[in-house]
């Protein structure tokens, strides 16, 4: 099993920063993707940023210049950087982790981190 767990959500006036954490623990072998998702009161959970697997960057585009996502593979970390933070970025942010298994792949979820900013 795998356990995915974010962390730094807050509250934020718009301009601000905020940097998100997500650790994977126990048992990570196999997993080859981390990203970030979000999900906002009444819509749909949306993919804000994500590794390709050449190793480079994707994100919305209404994140694109603000948002940064990196990895610490030592650490089975990643991170998403937030700046220049707008109203609309709020919602609760999720961190995903996909494992490969023999036959398919699993998806795990964090409890998601809530990110409020003010106007």
């Amino acid at each position: 099993q795998v356990e995915v767990v974010e962390s730094g959500g807050g509250l934020v006036q718009a301009g601000g920063s905020l940097r998100l954490s997500c650790a994977a623990s126990g048992s990570i072998s196999g997993i080859n993707t981390m990203d970030w998702y979000r999900q906002a009161p009444g819509k749909q959970r949306e993919l804000v940023a994500a590794f390709t697997s050449g190793g480079s960057t994707n994100y919305i585009d209404s994140v694109k210049g603000r948002f940064t996502i990196s990895r610490d593979n030592a650490k089975n970390t990643v991170y998403l950087q937030m700046n220049s933070l707008k109203p609309e970025d709020t919602a609760v942010y999720y961190c995903h982790a996909r494992k490969r298994g023999m036959f398919t792949n699993y998806d795990y979820w964090g409890q998601g981190t809530q990110v409020t900013v003010s106007s």
